[in-house]
This record gives C-alpha cells, sequence and structure tokens, in this order.
C-alpha cells in the first residue's frame, strides 16, 4: 500500500497536485478493526457530531477503505461504512455474501469471491474425471461458506461427497484425529481443503502424522501458495497437492522499495492512549518501541500485492474522475464519500497489462491462476500449471507440467465405481450416485449422458440394437416399382393381361361356335373381362400405398373375380340340369329357363359381394397405414385391409362360391366329354386354393414388404389357373382342332351319352 501512494503520489498524471495520505491499523482482532472502522468515520474538526438520517453531508476523515483481509472482518467494517457510504474496497475478504449491496452497499474488491472459486474447483474436479471426494473447510465464515457452495454445486453436477467436515477454530487433538480418520475411511483420493491458512496447518499436521501419502489435496487460495503451510515438516510427503490461486501478476519496483526500507528504516509501532484529547487522535508520546533488521519478503508474501496495489489505483483513478484531474489540475472542491463510491464503481484503467475493472455487484472481472506443488526431493515449489478467466468462463490446464505422485505420472482416479460400458445405465447401490453397478440397455432404448442411471426410449420411427448409446431412423419399406421382385410380377402380369385380351378376341370372334357355346357362350366374355379386371387390380400393388389404391385393389379384385365365380357356377349347374334335372325335375329345370335363372344368379351374386365391399368402405375404409411392430429397423409402409373383417368376409364368399363350383363339378362328373369340366374346374379352383392357401402361411410367418408380393402372386396364380384350366382347352380346339368344334362332333358325343344312360338304365 505504501508502495502505491508514493507512485501515485510521485505522478504526473495521475491526480497532478494531490497528494495522498494514510493510516494503517492492524486488524489483529475484531475490537482492533472496529477502532480503525470507526476513526475512518471519525471527523476531528468538531469535538461532537449529531448523527442524522442523511449522511450525504458527512465528511470522513478518510476518503476510503482498505481491507481488510479477512472476510470476517470484512463484515463488521462494510456493514458501519456502507451506512455512510465510503468506499471500501478489499483484497483478499472473499465471500459471496458481501457482493450483495443492499446489506454492503459501498464494498468492492479486487479478488474474486468465493462463488467464483467454487466454480473453479469444480471444473477442476470435473477436468480430472473425480466423482468421488471429500471436502474439509474451516470453522468461519470463509471455509463454511465454501463447502456449503461447493457441497451443493458437486451434486448438482454428479459429484459425490463421500465425507464432508469442519476443522475446529479450537483444535483440539481427537477431534483432528477422527476428522482424519473419517476421510480414510471414505476411500476418497480427492479432498477438497477450503480453508484458511492457521487451520490448513493444523489439519496437514495431522495428515503427516497419520502418515496419508497417497491422495490428491486440492486448496483454495488462501492456503495453496501459504508460506506457513509450505514450511510444515515433510509436507511433501502427502501427495500432489493442486490449488487455486489469486492471479499472478509482477510488480517492478516493489522488492527494491522494500529492500530499501528494510535497510535503513526505524519502523514504529503506535498505539492509542486513553490521556489523548480532541477526537480520539494518535499520541506519538504514548507507546513506541523500534524493530530493526527486518527480512525483505520472500515471494509468496507477495501474491496478495497486486490486489491491493489495483485498490490502490482504484481510490485514485475515481478521486482522479471525481476531481475533474484530466485538465491537468485538480479542483479542490469539497466532496463527499457517496460521490467518490460512484466513481469508483465505474473505473476502468490497465496496471502492467491487467484490465483493473468492477461489475455491479463490486468484484472484479479477473480469473485465478491454477498451481501444483512439484518436490525436488525434500523442497518444495509450485508452478502455474493452468488459469481461469471470467469472460469467457475457460479453464485451461497445460497438461505437460502436471506431477502426480503416481509412479507413472498417471491422473490418479477417485470414483466410487468405475463407468459403466457404452449402451450400459448404472442401478445406483446405497445413499450416493456415484456407487452402482451396470446393467446393459435392452434394444429400442440407448444410454444418454443426460441420464446415466436410466435408459432413454427410442422414438417411434426409430430403432436401436441392445446396448446402444444413441437410435437409428427406421426405414420405410414398401414394394416399389424398381424392385427387382416388382419387375418380374409386372412383367407377368402384363403378358397375363395381354394372354386375357387375347382370348377374349378370339371367343369373341367364334362366339357362336359350338365350343364356345358348350363353355358358356357370352358368358365366357364375361369371365374373361372379370379376369382382366382382376388382372389390372394387382397394379395397385406397387409403390408407396395411398389411400385410393389401398380402397378400391382388393374389393375391386373381390368383385371382379366373384363375378367369374358365379359364371363357372351357373354355367356348371346348367350343364347338370340339361342332362339330369331336364330329365328327374322338368319343373325346375322349366322355372330355370323361363326365370332366365343363371344371369339372375350371377347379378345377385355379384351384388352380394358388392354389397360387402360396400358396407367394408363405408364402415371402416382400407387405408395406408405404417407398421411398427413387425421389424425394428423398418416401417412397413402398407394397406390395411389384410386384418379387416370386411376382407374376410370376401375371401369367405369367394371361397363359398368356389365350394358350389365343386358340387357341381362333381355332379356332372359322368356328363359327356365335350360338356364335362369337371377335370377343367378342378384343375382351376384347386390352383386357387394351394395360391391362397400359401399366401395365408407366409402371411403368418412373414409380414415384410415382400408380402404384398406374394398377394400379387396368390391372385396372379389363381387367374392363371382359371385360363389354363377352363379357357386355354377351349382355345386349342378353336385354333388347331376345328374338326372338334362342330355341332356333328357334340351331337355324336350326346347320342353316345344318352346310348351309355340306356344301357346302363336297362341293367
Amino acid at each position: 500500500m505504501r508502495f502505491s501512494i508514493e507512485e501515485i503520489n510521485n505522478s504526473s498524471t495521475l491526480l497532478p497536485n494531490v497528494t495522498l495520505g494514510y493510516e494503517m491499523f492492524d486488524t489483529c482482532s475484531a475490537s482492533a478493526n472496529v477502532y480503525g472502522t470507526l476513526r475512518v468515520l471519525s471527523q476531528c474538526t468538531e469535538p461532537y457530531i449529531k448523527m442524522q438520517n442523511n449522511f450525504t453531508k458527512y465528511k470522513t476523515k478518510a476518503i476510503a477503505f482498505i481491507g481488510p483481509d479477512s472476510s470476517d472482518f470484512a463484515f463488521i467494517t462494510a456493514s458501519i461504512l456502507g451506512m455512510f457510504l465510503v468506499p471500501q474496497i478489499s483484497y483478499e475478504a472473499t465471500n459471496e455474501l458481501l457482493s450483495i449491496k443492499r446489506i454492503c452497499p459501498s464494498f468492492l474488491r479486487t479478488i474474486p469471491s468465493d462463488k467464483l472459486q467454487v466454480e473453479v474447483m469444480l471444473l477442476l474436479l470435473k477436468k480430472f474425471n473425480w466423482t468421488w471426494i471429500a471436502i474439509v473447510a474451516s470453522d468461519n465464515d470463509y471455509g463454511r461458506q465454501g463447502l456449503q457452495k461447493l457441497y451443493a454445486l458437486a451434486v448438482k453436477k454428479g459429484i459425490c461427497v463421500a465425507y464432508q467436515g469442519i476443522i475446529p477454530s479450537i483444535v483440539t487433538g481427537p477431534e483432528i484425529k477422527h476428522m482424519v480418520g473419517n476421510i480414510t475411511q471414505a476411500k476418497v483420493n480427492v479432498v477438497v481443503v477450503f480453508s484458511t491458512k492457521r487451520l490448513a496447518k493444523v489439519f496437514f499436521q495431522e495428515i503427516i502424522q497419520e502418515n496419508i501419502t497417497n491422495k490428491v489435496w486440492v486448496g483454495s487460495e488462501d492456503w495453496s501458495v501459504a508460506p506457513l503451510i509450505f514450511n510444515i515438516p515433510n509436507i511433501h510427503q502427502i501427495g500432489s497437492v493442486l490449488g487455486v490461486s489469486v492471479r499472478q501478476s509482477k510488480l517492478p519496483g516493489l522488492m527494491d522499495f522494500e529492500a530499501a526500507y528494510v535497510s535503513s528504516v526505524k519502523v514504529n509501532y503506535v498505539y492509542p492512549c486513553d490521556t489523548c484529547n480532541g477526537c480520539n487522535q494518535i499520541c506519538q508520546e504514548c507507546q513506541t518501541f523500534t524493530m530493526n533488521n527486518m527480512s525483505i519478503p520472500s515471494q509468496f508474501d507477495t501474491f496478495a500485492s497486486f490486489n491491493v496495489y489495483s485498490a490502490v489505483h482504484a481510490i485514485a483513478y475515481g478521486l482522479h474522475e471525481l476531481l475533474n484531474c484530466s485538465s491537468g489540475e485538480c479542483s479542490k472542491d469539497i466532496f463527499y464519500p457517496w460521490q467518490l463510491l460512484e466513481k469508483v464503481k465505474n473505473v476502468s484503467f490497465t496496471l502492467h497489462n491487467q484490465s483493473i475493472s468492477f461489475d455491479d455487484k463490486g468484484d472484479p472481472f479477473t480469473g485465478y491462476d491454477i498451481v501444483m506443488w512439484e518436490r525436488k526431493e525434500e523442497n518444495l515449489s509450485f508452478n502455474i500449471i493452468g488459469s481461469f478467466s471470467q469472460n469467457p468462463r475457460i479453464l485451461e490446464i497445460n497438461e505437460d507440467m502436471l506431477k502426480w505422485f503416481t509412479l507413472d505420472n498417471q491422473v490418479p482416479v477417485s470414483v466410487c465405481s468405475k463407468e459403466c460400458g457404452k449402451g450400459d445405465r448404472r442401478v445406483q447401490t446405497g445413499f450416493h450416485k456415484c456407487c452402482f453397478y451396470c446393467v446393459a440397455c435392452p434394444r429400442m432404448t440407448f444410454s444418454n449422458a443426460s441420464d446415466l442411471y436410466a435408459c432413454q426410449q427410442c422414438g417411434l420411427k426409430q430403432w436401436s440394437p441392445p446396448r446402444s448409446e444413441m437410435c437409428h431412423n427406421r426405414t420405410l419399406e414398401y414394394l416399389s416399382w424398381t424392385d427387382p421382385v416388382s419387375v418380374v410380377l409386372l412383367v407377368i402380369i402384363t403378358l397375363l393381361l395381354i394372354i386375357t385380351i387375347a382370348m377374349v378376341v378370339v371367343f369373341t370372334l367364334n362366339v357362336n361356335t359350338p365350343v364356345v357355346i358348350s363353355a358358356g357362350g357370352k358368358m365366357c366374355l364375361v369371365m374373361l373381362m372379370s379376369l382382366a379386371c382382376s388382372c389390372c387390380t394387382l397394379y395397385c400393388y406397387f409403390g408407396k400405398p395411398h389411400k385410393v389404391t389401398c380402397m378400391i385393389r382388393q374389393p375391386l379384385f373381390a368383385v371382379s373375380f366373384t363375378v367369374c365365380l358365379s359364371c363357372i357356377v351357373v354355367h356348371s349347374f346348367q350343364i347338370v340340369c340339361i342332362f339330369k334335372m331336364a330329365t328327374h325335375m322338368p319343373k325346375m329345370y322349366n322355372i330355370w329357363v323361363k326365370k332366365n335363372g343363371h344371369n339372375n344368379f350371377i347379378i345377385v351374386s355379384s351384388a352380394a359381394q358388392i354389397l360387402i365391399s360396400i358396407i367394408w368402405i363405408a364402415v371402416k375404409p382400407p387405408e395406408a397405414i405404417e407398421n411398427y411392430s413387425i421389424f425394428e429397423d423398418q416401417i412397413i409402409f402398407k394397406c390395411s385391409e389384410t386384418n379387416s373383417i370386411g376382407s374376410i368376409t370376401e375371401i369367405v364368399y369367394i371361397g363359398m362360391l368356389s365350394m358350389f363350383c365343386f358340387i357341381f363339378c362333381y355332379m356332372g362328373k359322368d356328363l359327356p366329354e365335350n360338356y364335362n369340366e369337371a377335370k377343367c374346374i378342378s384343375f382351376s379352383l384347386l390352383v386357387y386354393f394351394f395360391s391362397w392357401i400359401a399366401f395365408f402361411t407366409t402371411y403368418i410367418i412373414y409380414k415384410g414388404k415382400y408380402i404384398a408380393a406374394v398377394n400379387v402372386t396368390s391372385v396372379l396364380a389363381s387367374i392363371f389357373g382359371i385360363l389354363s384350366g377352363y379357357f386355354t382347352p377351349k382355345c386349342y380346339i378353336i385354333l388347331f382342332r376345328q374338326e372338334l368344334n362342330t355341332k356333328e362332333h357334340f351331337q355324336t358325343a350326346i347320342q353316345n351319352y344318352t346310348k351309355k344312360q340306356s344301357e346302363q338304365g336297362g341293367k
């Protein structure tokens, strides 16, 4: 402080025509601290001062207050000085409560608050992945506040405090021994010591006595580079010491200034006397003693020097602004402490490449140095291995400078349980979250750093294998037009459609020939057209499903195929009627012929299927749906008709018609060969039955995108069965065996059948 004031007084630019004076007080006790504070507030120009509620015109003896270095004492001074708005700047008081302006309105400091120091300590713990720690603090505001804040923040960040203890201010052997025993029992490898240097010394003496040598000690700024701790015998044996320190800045000329005074100046310690008059002035005559042969401070004693230096300069810069000294000469107008306080709050200047300013809470924007002790044989030194800056908040560590107590210089480990593997979640054991065992996350879930104790569910359109750390997007699957299977099926569909149309042409040109007439005549054209329509519905099974294609493809197939089967049923029934019912039941046969029974049956049968389809579409129409339950990694995009009641009803109805076909085929098994369709129809129906049995069997086993291809194949087989079994033999006769396509041939067949029946009747 003396060095700073003399530098300012000798400056030609800062307070050019103003000389600063000062008084110093030793805050060795609470009473001495209060005494010094009241001295600052005294008015020596009047023997008696009447205190009023308004202190704006109150002029104190001193314009500002530097210190004290203790948070405990700083609360006393700040609460008193705050009433008079006297600027107070502390260089070592770190308690964060001092930043509350409604409590300490005139308090500022040049050292960061403990809140920031706690953040830095937490960043150090996170940096080295230390999650199982103990915290020891001194029994004062500094230690207790630090422990409380660090514990609360550590819990939020997933760091477990296995033990927390307070070093008593009145030290007793059993208490310290019990505390050290608890640390050992907790099996932690990292201990944070948030303590004043005096109580930290007592604590480490017990640590040395208990021969604890394999831990990491994280120190607060008060003791991490203090000679009081460095000089403890055998302190080098305790392990690795990593600490937070105030930002180191050299002050050129300070050591020479001290050396000059040590060698020549007599230091007087003056104490006040009760016999002094006036307003409690210092009596030079009361008590004075002289000490010579002072030692030059070591580098450790000067660590707070820059904070004192900047505090004095902050007052000077505030005063420089208040007195309008920018013109080269300061005004001598009367001013009051609150006016100076407003200027000091807003100062911003640079000292030895360091920017000095205060935030709205009166805290500086400076950061910290991170220091680490280094042992060379039995000598200790410290290295600055990193730094922490506030804006932006960044912790930087030079890992090449780390010197751990471990043999291979590896970072010591301090965890309760080893980290889980990829895709595992933690299951807590006991009170602390850091103690756990690991369980693999099942499929369709994943482990995430945001919650290590739970497996998070994948989204509806996502999937994951067991032990996954992320979810993958499902692929949307459907039978595309370009799929190789689709290409093959489309070629077959088109060929079959062409063949069907060709048959329509052949039957149309030969509609009046005996073969076509015996096969049903114009009814054959209806059958072929319905099969062509069924064939066309198969194009709706390819590409991305849409509402329209889903709605029409199966109902249209069901109706068209029903028309075809109805015609086959009618044709089979009519042949039976001609050869059997006409003889045995002539009245029924006449009714069937007169009432146009075959057309009515086809219309009614087809209408019934149309009605089923209409009701189905009206009540619950088929639609395009995304099925997520079939495959983990796929979304099957398909139509919903397969599982609906309407679809099943249509299939059952078609099956019923098929059974009628079989019945009539069986009844006409002994008819003339030219009129006997039993073999042809039976073949067609067998193909139909086998194809759909194959489809439903496949559907039970497999429900992927190719189930649509299986469906198409079943329909193709059904159409192909009728074409090949029923129409192909007729086409063959029409095109290649025309001699069989004559009336004479068919009459001969009827005569032979009649003769045979007569012979059987005679027997």
